[in-house]
């Protein structure tokens, strides 16, 4: 009984430590503006609120786009393959960091683009 309880205790840190090597880490947006170069090609995740947005939206055709995010201590454009995200959206963004973003023949410069992301329910 007790090797059995030592399996299941076992089993469930692994599934912790694999799933919290998985996340990406959050960082303030201040953090990777102030070193770029720290977080360039690296998955992240972000959270504030949605400042800007710009999009290729038209129902049944294209969607994508940008929207700026706010987290209080900066500020950084998030490209997307989906649908933007109104003006003032709270959110939780994962994605990876780099430099000259750009969509649709706009240059975004220092972004994030989008792997995953999450609203704040209200």
């Amino acid at each position: 009984m007790k090797s059995i309880s030592r399996n299941f205790l076992f089993i469930g840190l692994l599934s912790v430590a694999f799933f919290a090597i998985a996340c990406p880490k959050r960082v303030s947006i201040a953090e990777i503006n102030a070193d770029p170069s720290r977080f360039s090609d690296r998955d992240v995740a972000v959270a504030g609120v949605v400042r800007d947005s710009w999009g290729l939206n038209i129902p049944g055709l294209l969607k994508g786009g940008a929207y700026k995010v706010d987290d209080g201590t900066g500020t950084i454009w998030v490209i997307t393959d989906e649908v933007v995200p109104n003006r003032g959206a709270e959110i939780g963004v994962q994605g990876r960091i780099g430099s000259g973003v750009s969509i649709g023949g706009r240059n975004f410069g220092l972004g994030m683009m989008e792997k995953k992301r999450k609203f704040r329910r209200r």
